[in-house]
């Protein structure tokens, strides 16, 4: 336990991993409540591709500027700015549903907006990790307990959203959302940071962008790492979009029927990031994100044929486990071998891959299960995620070193 928990020894990410905590609850209740609210209102599976694209476009579109920005600004005062405006966009949710005057494109503009913040709080979150510490071997254990805290926070939210949604409605989901970031805001306020240096930027906005996007192209493994990734979640991460369908019209149940399908995800993954947390060491890494993505998909194609409310929740646990694995790992491997004067731009770079891709899988997804089904697609989805892991495994003793001169970023890349 002592080994597991050893990042929370710094005081800066003690407060953030608890914030933070209380935070991701809200935003897993909404994120179980949102498609909940669409599918009621419309009955429309395409719908819930559309809301789903509008909620993680932009974050595709801007998370490189907002990795560029990352590398040039104070991280804590972005994540900050957007962590105060995300909580005006829940509120602004909160007040229309609860009006009883909510619309489809009331929620496709709020998502928009989320999107929008995300874009740059993300990739502004993921480089700030290395700065709350005061010993940067604990960057892989901090990873693995930033997973940890998300998937905790995806085990309570989703099983708390269901009961809320069949007591008091989707709208008291969205204020408690809004209400649960002051822990965020009061974590990032109270925080003692020494200032990092930063050299003033050489380059325009857009020559930096292109600088820290052949940076990543032209390393091996970050070029793979992002690739699997990007087409993990693409095909398979979508599954989440279509899981009002699974537990209405497949399993069903109702609103917290979902939930406690969601909650098993969040089982699983909390399993999966308690394991990578225990880890010490990174060698092997890269292996490990080949047998993660080949058994999400194993999990997608079995959840895709259960009927069984019970087997689909042990399935989920499994499906969770996987994918939180393939994310974090991936996280890991890039933090550790890259340059920190690029870090927030490749940090953004897996800002695209791993939410970026979502708005793209997320109308595929609704396309497809409105002309094949739901359980179909979902096959579909797993399938690509084994093909994407076998190819990914058979080039990965041809991937070679770091291109840069950070002499001690190759042996670390050596190490994973």
């Amino acid at each position: 336990m002592t080994s597991i928990v050893r990042s929370l020894r710094h005081r800066n990410f003690r407060l953030f991993f608890f914030g933070q905590g209380v935070s991701l609850i809200g935003t897993w209740m909404q994120s179980v409540a949102l498609p909940w609210l669409v599918y009621r209102l419309t009955g429309s599976v395409v719908l819930l591709g559309v809301v789903g694209f509008a909620g993680q476009i932009l974050t595709f579109v801007l998370a490189p500027l907002g990795g560029v920005l990352a590398d040039r600004w104070n991280r804590r005062r972005i994540i900050l700015a957007a962590q105060v405006l995300l909580t005006v966009q829940a509120l602004a949710l909160a007040a229309l549903t609860l009006a009883g005057v909510i619309e489809v494109w009331h929620i496709v503009a709020l998502s928009l907006m989320g999107g929008l913040l995300r874009a740059f709080e993300i990739p502004g979150r993921q480089s700030f990790i290395v700065e709350m510490l005061d010993d940067r071997r604990d960057l892989g254990n901090a990873i693995a307990l930033n997973s940890f805290v998300v998937n905790g926070a995806r085990l309570v939210g989703p099983s708390l959203a269901g009961g809320i949604i069949v007591l008091a409605g989707e709208g008291v989901c969205f204020l408690l959302n809004g209400l649960s970031f002051l822990a965020v805001i009061w974590a990032l306020v109270a925080m003692r940071i020494r200032p990092r240096e930063v050299e003033a930027p050489r380059t325009r906005v857009l020559a930096g962008l292109a600088e820290g996007l052949l940076y990543a192209l032209r390393s091996p493994t970050i070029r793979s790492v992002l690739l699997l990734l990007s087409l993990v979640s693409l095909m398979g991460v979508p599954y989440a979009t279509l899981m009002p369908v699974f537990a209405r019209d497949i399993l069903h149940g109702g609103p917290s029927t979902m939930g406690l399908l969601m909650g098993a995800t969040g089982v699983g993954a909390l399993a999966g990031a308690l394991l990578l947390a225990s880890r010490r060491a990174v060698i092997n890494f890269t292996r490990l994100i080949a047998v993660a993505a080949a058994a999400f998909g194993i999990g997608l194609i079995a959840f895709s044929l259960s009927r069984q409310f019970w087997l689909s929740l042990a399935i989920l646990g499994w499906v969770g486990g996987a994918m939180i694995t393939q994310m974090a790992v991936s996280n890991t491997v890039l933090q550790t071998i890259v340059e920190e004067d690029k870090r927030g731009r490749v940090m953004s770079f897996y800002t695209m891959a791993f939410m970026g891709m979502g708005p793209f899988g997320s109308l595929l997804a609704g396309g497809l299960a409105d002309w094949l089904g739901a359980p179909v697609t979902v096959t579909i989805g797993g399938a690509a995620c084994i093909l994407g892991a076998i190819v990914f495994a058979v080039f990965l003793p041809k991937l070679g070193p770091l291109a840069g001169p950070k002499a001690d970023g190759v042996a670390a890349e050596e190490h994973v």
